[in-house]
């Protein structure tokens, strides 16, 4: 039987941890995406726009993303100067972020989000596109 030391012990084992590959792939902001929770909302003031924040490669919805840039405009119908602002509503389930918006009109808006997920690198963009409905 042969002794080792266990310098020698350990520079097999970190020899062999440096050849096996990593196990964990890096996730990226590709790795996640927003979706509605709804594809339409009801038309007026208070109105409420729902949104999932979902890491795409396990399905599970992401709490506790900062959401840090939104933009809400009538794009689909061909408007895309007419804008309105948006309010964060607290509260919901965990990894559903909720917005409060003055929707004038019915039919096509386009909800724009930008947000970083704790712990990952890149920028989670994503481009919505709902139907107000009266």
């Amino acid at each position: 039987m042969t002794t080792w030391s266990v310098s020698a012990r350990s520079a097999v084992l970190a020899a062999a941890l440096a050849l096996m590959p990593a196990t964990r792939a890096l996730a990226t902001a590709q790795d996640y995406e927003f979706r509605l929770v709804a594809p339409e909302v009801k038309q007026g003031d208070g109105a409420v726009i729902a949104v999932r924040l979902v890491h795409r490669p396990t399905g599970r919805a992401v709490p506790d993303a900062v959401i840090y840039a939104t933009r809400l405009d009538m794009s689909p119908e061909n408007m895309a100067t007419m804008t309105m602002p948006l309010t964060p509503v607290p509260g919901g389930e965990p990894g559903v972020y909720r917005f409060q918006a003055n929707l004038v009109m019915a039919g096509g808006w386009a909800l724009t989000l930008m947000a970083k997920v704790q712990g990952e690198e890149g920028t989670v963009e994503n481009r919505l596109v709902f139907r107000a409905t009266p």
